[in-house]
């Protein structure tokens, strides 16, 4: 599932995101999200969320749910 819709993704999901300066690269980071940033329902590059270890990027792909 890609990260373009805010209401698919909760506090604990597991995300794939790319941070801005890895855009270019494609470079992606997985994570479990912590808080979101983005306050429409959708973004076309994704919702841009923060990871517990600071890392802030657009979800790229939703891994798992939150259990």
């Amino acid at each position: 599932m890609d990260g373009t819709r805010r209401a698919d993704i909760r506090s604990g999901t597991r995300v794939r995101v790319v941070q801005k300066q890895d855009q270019p690269f494609r470079m992606l980071t997985d994570g479990i999200m912590t808080d979101i940033f983005s306050e429409s329902p959708t973004h076309p590059h994704g919702i841009k969320v923060r990871l517990p270890n600071g890392v802030v990027g657009r979800v790229k792909m939703i891994l798992s749910e939150r259990p």
